[in-house]
């Protein structure tokens, strides 16, 4: 007997502008699909042009009247996070929802952004604080709910303030967990300033629990040339839905986290599954590291002094 598939209900979106980061492939491209599909106007910024027109008509393929668009963004450059900002400051429209997808995992050999960041605190965290300080303006504007897609790394672990870059010990998954743990409480942050400024943000935190997405695949830019044997037995479990969830799937939370007339700030959303790796999206408990408001203020501090941006709401 099959199994009923996974899915959740998009509300209509007609009249919202979204940005979707990392919407070039993998959980982004189905997560910009969805936004579309609903109404949204799409703001896709990508790195890569090639791979973002390849995006682009495949969502169009899907949804033929879709209003989606490119921007370039390079989320490991802060001049460039600048630059994007500027342009759509510049074009003045509300954003009404944002969603922090885009990411990198475990490059095999420690690696660093453009301005000497590791590449992971410097891309996962750093970039989207930055964005989100950019565009800030933007999404007071639009009322906009804010979703930082974080990871199940981020159950166990720490920030590793003794030395955040990772200069003196690489160990990339740790660094992997520090950098979503970091993106989990700036977000949780970000509503609890945004309640106690009046900004009229909202802002809530998603995971994908476990599925065969491109973070652990072959990927030449990062230093990982071959596919890496966890991700070749997430694709077998995935494909016989054993515990784990698919592509499709794991962008559920995010989209229900960003769309979700339910959905609440400050708040975790994953699969529901065994394990949390699968399955429908819930509403979770928040991990262990996420829960304190001194550490969250703590990475808040940092993040400004490190990226040298920041939140002005004049």
């Amino acid at each position: 007997m099959s199994r009923a598939p996974i899915d959740i209900t998009v509300p209509d979106l007609s009249g919202k502008r979204a940005v979707v980061t990392g919407a070039s492939d993998g959980m982004g491209l189905g997560i910009a699909t969805r936004l579309a599909a609903a109404g949204a106007e799409v703001i896709m910024p990508v790195r890569n042009p090639r791979k973002g027109e390849a995006a682009i008509t495949r969502i169009r393929r899907a949804v033929p009247r879709a209003h989606v668009s490119l921007r370039s963004l390079d989320l490991s450059s802060l001049r460039s996070v600048a630059a994007f900002g500027e342009s759509l400051r510049e074009e003045g429209r509300p954003i009404h929802i944002l969603v922090n997808n885009a990411g990198v995992m475990s490059p095999p050999n420690r690696q660093t952004t453009v301005d000497g960041f590791e590449l992971q605190f410097g891309t996962n965290h750093l970039g989207h604080f930055a964005l989100v300080a950019r565009l800030l303006p933007l999404l007071r504007a639009g009322h906009a709910r804010v979703t930082s897609q974080i990871s199940i790394a981020a159950r166990r672990g720490a920030v590793n303030w003794d030395d955040l870059n990772w200069e003196r010990s690489y160990h990339g998954m740790r660094a992997y967990r520090q950098s979503k743990i970091a993106a989990g409480l700036f977000g949780l942050e970000l509503n609890r300033r945004s309640e106690a400024h009046g900004w009229g943000i909202t802002s809530n935190l998603s995971h994908p629990g476990v599925a065969p997405t491109s973070l652990l695949a072959a990927r030449p830019e990062v230093g990982r040339s071959q596919d890496t044997p966890q991700v070749r037995l997430i694709r077998a479990l995935s494909a016989r839905r054993i515990l784990l969830g698919t592509v499709e799937t794991a962008a559920l939370p995010a989209l229900m986290a960003a769309t979700d007339p339910g959905a609440e700030p400050g708040v975790l959303y994953g699969p529901s599954g065994p394990g949390d790796l699968g399955g429908p999206p819930a509403e979770q408990r928040l991990y262990p590291p996420l829960r304190s408001v001194a550490e969250a203020q703590r990475v808040w501090q940092i993040s400004e002094q490190l990226t040298e941006t920041a939140f002005v709401t004049a």
